[in-house]
């Protein structure tokens, strides 16, 4: 029998979404799920992409440096290049701590538990 792939809110399954400054030049995301099952789940889904990154984020896909699974963590990083530089003429968020809102609606899928 094959199990189907379900879809979740970001906000339901992770404790902790949050953005902040990698350097003056680069974001990340810090997405810290409850629980190691729903960590795997999401990894396995591949809704945490690059592609997804930059389609939110309006920049192209060679911009989003990096989406790293952290299984110790139950967390997914992703680093991205600022639109500005921290503190530059324009910019409105020199710490980056505010650059998590479009993740806070999105939904992702979760793949089924491997059978063994």
């Amino acid at each position: 029998m094959m199990k189907t792939t379900t879809r979740a809110k970001l906000t339901d399954i992770a404790g902790v979404i949050r953005s902040k400054n990698a350097g003056p030049y680069e974001l990340t995301f810090d997405i810290i799920f409850h629980s190691d099952y729903l960590f795997s789940a999401v990894v396995r889904g591949g809704s945490l992409t690059k592609e997804l990154f930059a389609r939110l984020y309006r920049v192209p896909e060679e911009k989003i440096y990096a989406v790293i699974p952290y299984p110790p963590a139950k967390a997914i990083k992703v680093t991205m290049e600022r639109l500005r530089p921290s503190g530059s003429l324009g910019e409105t968020d020199v710490y980056g701590a505010q650059q998590h809102g479009p993740l806070l609606e999105l939904l992702v899928s979760l793949a089924p538990a491997e059978e063994v």
